[in-house]
Order: structure tokens, then C-alpha cells, then sequence
């Protein structure tokens, strides 16, 4: 098995329904924050990691991310006749270099652990990274090289993870960490969603994962659980008795953009900082209290 990560599955296929209207036609991956679309700052986190491979699980309505992520020459021959060599550069470097994309279309809405194993024809018998867009996560360095640093030393599944409120474990897959306080730590268990009461931690997984290519015949033979849709969390569980597997606390701040609070702050945050904008902005903020 090759240490060295060079595929990442982006699963954004899913419907959006939260941001309901805005996402009835446009993906929630695309929803910007300041003036970067969400799956951007996923694949650049997966390009910092040296991931060179980004393979999309689409479903319908999602034409724009392929379309973000593509050239545009019409838009490029414009901005070099104008002389706007600052804009073309941005456009040009949407997909970082030496990356390229891969879409593979998930015909039904059938769970996260459905979309990654819609994956494993271009993954193969590599170990992988996986990214949700909707947490976003401001960190330096990127969580995902160091999640990939962590992997080359320890070969063997990593899970992202962070204590959130007990009042909302419902909400997360729950490890049972063997050291709580540990920045990495080996788990015996992982439960889908567990209500407060029934949670064996407040440890969360939190949408970022590297796996190994085992996973997919756990998926393959998974029958529907939460939801009746096929989870990964549940694969990840049969994995415990095949392999060891890792939780490893994340650094840095994540925000929760597949809610709109979460996205409201995370556009908040990132708009102070914007080199643009950002002086204006914090005055403007500033006036508002």
C-alpha cells in the first residue's frame, strides 16, 4: 500500500435543502464565502495536502462546480485584452496546479457512505482522502496535510474529529476514543448520530477522513442504516474489527457552513480578513454595535 495520498472524494451530491430556495438550482458547494465558493476552499485544503487527484460525486444540478473548476477562454481572452492580468491570474488558478478533476455521477441520494463507494472505480486499491465542503476549516497548517503527515507514519484510517456540546452528538458520528484527551488516539467504537443521553463521548467526526481502500467492501456489503441511507460511519465501525483506526483531533476553527449560522460566521470571519475589504468591512461592523 502506497503512504502517499493522492487522491481526494469530494461527495456533493446532496441536496442542500437547509439553504432552501438559493439551492433549488444552485449546489451549497458553490455558496461563497466572501468571494471563494465552499468547494474551493475544500479542494485547495486537499491540493495543500499534495493531493493531485479531486474526484467530484455529482448529482443533479450540480453542472456549476464542473464549470467553476474548468477553463473559461471567452473569460480569460477578455481580461488579457483589457490588461487585467490580476483577474486572469485568479481565474487561472481556481484549480491549483498540477491538479486535475474527476466527476463520477451518484444516481441516487442513497447516503455519504453510497458516495464514497460510488468512488472506488477511480480510487482503486489506494488509501484516499475525504472532504465535506460544508466544513469549512480555518486552520494553518491545512488539516488535511497534517491528517496526511499523521497517515504517512501511522498507516491506517484517520478520522477528524472535535468535542462539540453533548446537546448535539445527534447531529455527528460519535467515536468512543481509547484516551479522550489525546491529540490522536485509537477508538474501539463509532455510533451514527447517538442522542445525547446514549453518546459514549462528545467526540465528534467532523468531515474530514482518510481511509483506506478496505472501506469499500464494507460499503459494498452495508445495508441501509440512519435514514435508510448507507452510512459511513457504519463501515467505519465493521473496519474496527479489520484494522485500526485513528482519531485525530483537529487544530484550527471549523464552521459548520451546511447551516446558516455557521456560514453566516464563517462568512463574517473571513470577510474582516479579506485583503480587499476587509479594513471596511471591520468598520462597518465596528459601526453596527
Amino acid at each position: 500500500m502506497t503512504r502517499t495520498i493522492r487522491k481526494a472524494v469530494f461527495p456533493v451530491a446532496g441536496l442542500g435543502s437547509r439553504f432552501l430556495p438559493v439551492t433549488k438550482a444552485s449546489p451549497k458547494e458553490m455558496l461563497p464565502v466572501v468571494d471563494k465558493p465552499l468547494i474551493q476552499y475544500a479542494v485547495e485544503e486537499a491540493a495543500a495536502a499534495g493531493i493531485t487527484d479531486m474526484i467530484f460525486v455529482t448529482g443533479r444540478n450540480k453542472r456549476a462546480i464542473e464549470d467553476h473548476f474548468d477553463r473559461v477562454h471567452e473569460l480569460e481572452s477578455e481580461l488579457t485584452a483589457k490588461g487585467k492580468s490580476d483577474l486572469l491570474e485568479l481565474v487561472r488558478g481556481v484549480l491549483p496546479a498540477g491538479c486535475r478533476c474527476i466527476y463520477i455521477r451518484q444516481a441516487e441520494p442513497l447516503g455519504l457512505g453510497h458516495a464514497v463507494l460510488c468512488a472506488q472505480p477511480v480510487v482503486g486499491d489506494e488509501p484516499f482522502a475525504v472532504l465535506l465542503a460544508d466544513d469549512l476549516i480555518d486552520a494553518e497548517p491545512p488539516v488535511m496535510r497534517s491528517m496526511c503527515e499523521r497517515f504517512a507514519a501511522e498507516d491506517c484510517t484517520l478520522l477528524g474529529v472535535e468535542d462539540v456540546p453533548r446537546a448535539n452528538t445527534a447531529s455527528y458520528g460519535i467515536v468512543i476514543p481509547a484516551d479522550a484527551n489525546a491529540a490522536v488516539t485509537a477508538i474501539t467504537g463509532i455510533v451514527e448520530k447517538p442522542e445525547p443521553a446514549a453518546a459514549p463521548s462528545t467526540l465528534a467526526v467532523v468531515g474530514r477522513y482518510v481511509l483506506t481502500p478496505a472501506i469499500f467492501a464494507l460499503l459494498a456489503d452495508a445495508r441501509p442504516g440512519r435514514g435508510g441511507e448507507i452510512q459511513l460511519t457504519d463501515a467505519i465501525a465493521g473496519l474496527l474489527a479489520r484494522e485500526r483506526v485513528l482519531a485525530q483531533r483537529l487544530h484550527g476553527r471549523r464552521y459548520d457552513c451546511g447551516s446558516k449560522l455557521g456560514y453566516l460566521k464563517a462568512s463574517v470571519e473571513f470577510g474582516v480578513r479579506h485583503p480587499e475589504t476587509g479594513a471596511e468591512f471591520r468598520r462597518y461592523l465596528a459601526q453596527r454595535e
